[in-house]
């Protein structure tokens, strides 16, 4: 490479999502969404019982949120809308015009600062209400999520031009519906997984065709789902058992929801054969994945404009094997994922560093899903609580996953548009609560006006957004 610059009018952001951030949890009329319901059941499901109710107070310091952005000169600012904040029981029989004003406000002050808003429709907080009724395992969800997507894309639309419907499905079916880690906190391991995945695939093709047929041509925006993965590779390298298993890792985790959409309409085959397998053996009669009907596979393919690709670590994978085996998702897939002791780690301990990982997952998306432009809707590096805010070795890990970047993008032909750090502020981290910090702005939650601080990686952010690129001080490639 001979210099280290990015694309012209490549996309700087940084990520959010309403419950993380916004509190306000019962403020102005908000419905209960399924995480208020989940932190506050308590019973240790979330770090020391730690809630979102508060968070970065964000629904009220707005403001301070847009003073981050502007300080890093960002060209691009993702968030999401709170459902149950503008519905309140997640239908259009009720609409919260206080929920309404605050987004006009966000998305507005991101315009006149020259940011263009990306909007994510749902972010894993479902409204209870609808919850109630099944939530995303009965299909009545997938015609409610399709009005609430209309809604959105004609009170908003007409400045908002770039769109996610869901953010990790593969998340919310994993951590939602299969092991009760994550709200609405369902253990239904084999089935509920499959069910409310194949119900989160549908509704996003209906809000997808919806935007195309009533909004495309008026408002010439673009809409996508932001998928999750790690990356993949043997354990051992020579072994055809771990390669096969690698195959059913990727198979399991990214390609689940991205081949339906960006290749055939239909999940992978080994996917589908695995699964149909291990039911049969199980003495079920059908499988435990559902199927797509042959006109429900024209409607899911080609329903995204882009690629949105969310990455965290590598794993080196093997078969999963055990004696007894119990209904289960990784079960059906029969492979795990193991960390390379000599990776280094983050703040929390699942996410080993490996910025290569990146650059060839990059690639594998390029080759396997038709060369589609793709934006990193999400990396980051998490640090401990006691974070300091001269965080020079979690810079040095931004700046090694940049370089990667680069590489895909000038040696590999990948055709990357954008990059967006998970997280503009230190925030409510799931079911890790506060414990986790991926903010590039420090959050004093022991402080009632929640003052945010930029980390020192912000301030090199900063001048990678202003350079458009790395500086020629950066080791060789």
């Amino acid at each position: 490479m001979d210099n280290f610059l990015f694309p012209d009018s490549f996309a700087w952001g940084a990520s959010t999502a309403a419950y993380q951030v916004e509190g306000g949890w019962n403020a102005d009329g908000k419905g209960l969404s399924i995480w208020d319901t989940f932190t506050h059941q308590g019973g240790d499901r979330v770090f020391k019982n730690q809630t979102g109710d508060i968070a970065c107070s964000s629904y009220t310091l707005w403001e301070e949120d847009l003073k981050c952005i502007k300080q890093l000169g960002l060209t691009h600012y993702r968030f999401s809308l709170s459902w149950s904040r503008l519905l309140p029981d997640g239908t259009t029989g009720f609409i919260n015009q206080k929920g309404i004003d605050y987004y006009n406000k966000m998305i507005d002050s991101l315009l006149e600062n020259n940011v263009i808003p990306v909007v994510t429709l749902y972010h894993f907080d479902m409204p209870q209400a609808i919850e109630d009724q099944g939530g995303w395992k009965s299909y009545e969800t997938v015609e409610i999520f399709e009005q609430y997507s209309q809604f959105c894309f004609e009170t908003f639309g007409d400045r908002v031009k770039l769109w996610i419907t869901i953010n990790e499905p593969c998340m919310v079916a994993k951590h939602g519906y299969e092991d009760g880690l994550f709200a609405p906190g369902v253990k239904e391991p084999g089935v509920g997984v499959y069910v409310s995945a194949h119900n989160m695939l549908k509704a996003h093709a209906r809000a997808w065709h919806n935007y195309n047929i009533l909004f495309r041509n008026k408002q010439k925006g673009l809409v996508s789902i932001a998928l999750n993965s790690d990356w993949a590779e043997p354990f051992y390298q020579d072994s055809d058992t771990h390669k096969e298993a690698t195959e059913r890792y990727l198979a399991f985790e990214l390609n689940w929801f991205a081949n339906p959409i960006f290749v055939d309409g239909d999940y992978p085959a080994i996917m589908k054969s695995e699964i149909a397998k291990k039911s049969k053996n199980q003495g079920l009669k059908a499988s435990r994945l559902p199927k797509f009907t042959e006109d429900e596979k024209a409607m899911m393919k080609g329903t995204a404009d882009f690629f949105c690709l969310n990455y965290y670590t590598t794993r080196k994978i093997k078969p999963y094997i055990r004696k007894v085996e119990k209904v289960s998702y990784k079960a059906d897939m029969s492979a795990e994922g193991i960390k390379d002791p000599e990776w280094p780690e983050s703040g929390v301990e699942w996410l080993a560093v490996v910025p290569w990982g990146l650059r060839k997952l990059l690639k594998y998306v390029k080759d396997s899903f038709g060369n589609p432009v793709i934006y990193i809707t999400e990396n980051g590096f998490a640090q401990n609580y006691s974070a300091p805010l001269e965080d020079k070795q979690r810079w040095l890990y931004f700046q090694e996953t940049l370089m990667e970047i680069l590489k895909a993008i000038k040696l590999d032909g990948v055709d990357l548009k954008g990059y967006f750090v998970w997280s503009l502020l230190d925030n409510f981290e799931w079911a890790s609560g506060y414990s986790v910090r991926f903010g590039l702005f420090h959050v004093d939650f022991e402080n009632t006006n929640l003052p945010r601080t930029p980390y020192f990686s912000a301030i090199q952010y900063e001048q990678v957004v202003k350079r458009n690129g790395l500086a020629n001080s950066v080791d060789s490639v």
